[in-house]
């Protein structure tokens, strides 16, 4: 590799800069000044005869660079003028003998003879490694490596595991064995036999397995990492919606808890893809549709991963798995969905909680500005998948995920802060509802003091993501701009009760869980008095 050519430029510019900043000290202008006033009368000047203390004003203080100290010690000063003397930037450079001024062009091309000699001498110095070499190594995108680990000692255990299997070949129903046996959670078992070939076969056998696992021990050192190397696609070093389909189709079909649904086959479907966008919604934190080792180091998914085994009642594990979450949005989902596609469209979107979302914040969120579906932009459409994330949000406003979404919808110009414009677009529409509801509005002035009050922003006039975040009340704000009946609902509340809520955040359930909650057994109260509708009028008949 041609590292002189590529290194010296970098070196040649250092050494102009240190040039710059020894011809800037007041010492050097006053020898300079001196010595040229010598030259101007034509007197004969010799630096050889120039005493200690002033060859120490020429050369680079203390400054400098460490590299740049040591060469200068290195080096012993010697006239310019001496023919065998190397150019050195240590003595002041005074001229070929055919010429007597320093500066312009000539002043110009010396300096650069110095710079290129200089950066040459460099390349050819060893590099001190003594201060990388103490620096412990810190970054592990794969997990910290464990110094006691005996890679030998568990393929002996999954070996003998194996022993048990017909021609040591293990089927899907024995993978639970063979997970535990690899020190895995039970749920593991379908993204290792997977990850062994066994998708393609329909067995997976000892050799192959083993070779799979060895090679994932030595590569993989926490459970994130090794999650993500068995459900990613090759070559892959993070997970996309679709790698968790297997993974949580063996869940619905071995959970105790969801046993109901082999009956519902239909809804099985439905129930994965809430609980992908579930886990995409709290893990992935980049919004980038790809979910790395590390954002899963920073989630509690895989600590949820091992409760499924633990906990027969899925409904307990509300953060991914609950089945009546499941049941509460997909139902909300379908009573706006009249057409039954799957799909829905601004007018269903507005029905929505009889109206409560302003047309402007449907219209953000149509815009394409917070969902991943590109035919919602274009074709005027929200999947059930977007559907999940804004419920999610609109019923939550306090997780970061929900202040992201809604700050993106409200950030017209998309430049990271919420302006006085900004607000006072979406605040119009609040307005006009009030108004039909012959509820005299709040100017808007005085709503922009209150809520700079209540967000208090660093930046005076100029609300940001992380201001939302830091104040502990976005939900609040979000509802006045866009959410006419909570917004009432904040105003017909005891502001003590707010403040409390402020105070006692995180040590109750989420506001989340307790919609879901609240919701769920109205739907349930609401099937049981269809069902016992439709008993008597069969009885009647």
């Amino acid at each position: 590799m041609p590292s002189t050519q590529i290194l010296q430029p970098v070196l040649k510019m250092k050494v102009d800069e240190l040039f710059l900043n020894w011809l800037s000290e007041p010492a050097t202008q006053t020898l300079l000044k001196d010595y040229l006033d010598l030259i101007k009368r034509g007197q004969h000047t010799d630096l050889s005869g120039v005493d200690a203390k002033e060859k120490r004003t020429l050369t680079f203080n203390e400054n400098n660079n460490v590299a740049s100290q040591k060469n200068m010690a290195e080096k012993k000063p010697t006239p310019f003028n001496t023919p065998s003397s190397p150019p050195s930037t240590s003595t002041l450079p005074s001229g070929s003998s055919g010429s007597t001024r320093v500066t312009g062009a000539n002043g110009r091309m010396l300096r650069r003879s110095v710079s290129t000699k200089k950066a040459q001498v460099r390349t050819e110095e060893p590099v001190t490694t003594a201060l990388s070499e103490s620096i412990p190594k810190f970054y592990f995108p794969r997990g910290r490596p464990q110094a006691n680990l005996n890679i030998d000692s568990l393929i002996s255990k999954i070996e003998k595991i194996f022993s048990l299997f017909p021609n040591e070949r293990a089927t899907i129903e024995d993978m639970g064995q063979v997970a535990k046996a690899c020190e895995c959670p039970l749920y593991w078992k379908v993204p290792l036999f997977c990850s062994a070939g066994g998708d393609r076969t329909g067995f997976v056998s000892v050799h192959k397995f083993v070779a799979m696992w060895r090679k994932t021990l030595q590569t993989c050192h926490d459970d994130a990492s090794k999650f993500v190397h068995l459900l990613a696609k090759p070559g892959c070093n993070y997970l996309e919606q679709d790698d968790f389909i297997p993974f949580l189709q063996d869940v619905v079909n071995s959970h105790a808890g969801l046993a109901f649904l082999k009956e519902a086959p239909d809804f099985h479907s439905r129930y994965i893809t809430t609980v992908v966008q579930r886990i995409f919604y709290n893990v992935n934190r980049s919004w980038t549709g790809k979910i790395t080792c590390s954002e899963l180091r920073k989630s509690n998914f895989l600590q949820n991963v091992v409760l499924l085994e633990q906990e027969e009642d899925v409904n307990q594990l509300t953060d991914f798995f609950s089945y009546e979450h499941f049941y509460v949005i997909y139902c909300k989902f379908w009573e706006l969905d009249t057409d039954h596609d799957l799909y829905i469209d601004q007018k269903d979107l507005a029905q929505h909680n009889d109206q409560a979302i302003s047309h402007k914040m449907i219209e953000r969120i149509f815009s394409g500005t917070v969902t991943r579906d590109r035919r919602v932009y274009k074709e005027g459409r929200l999947s059930y998948a977007d559907f999940v994330w804004f419920l999610l949000s609109e019923e939550d406003k306090k997780t970061d995920t929900s202040i992201e979404y809604w700050f993106r919808c409200m950030d017209l110009d998309g430049d990271g802060v919420l302006s006085m414009y900004e607000l006072e677009y979406f605040y119009e529409e609040q307005c006009q509802k009030l108004e039909s509801m012959a509820i005299e509005p709040l100017p808007f002035e005085d709503c922009l003091c209150q809520m700079l009050d209540l967000v208090k922003p660093e930046v005076k006039g100029k609300i940001t993501l992380r201001d939302l975040k830091r104040c502990k009340m976005s939900h609040i704000f979000f509802d006045t701009f866009f959410n006419i009946e909570k917004y009432l609902d904040h105003e017909q509340r005891d502001p003590f009760s707010i403040v409390r809520e402020v105070e006692t955040d995180g040590q109750e359930v989420s506001d989340w869980e307790r919609y879901a909650a609240q919701e769920y057994d109205l739907l349930v109260a609401e099937e049981a008095a269809n069902e016992h509708c439709n008993d008597v009028n069969t009885t009647d008949f």
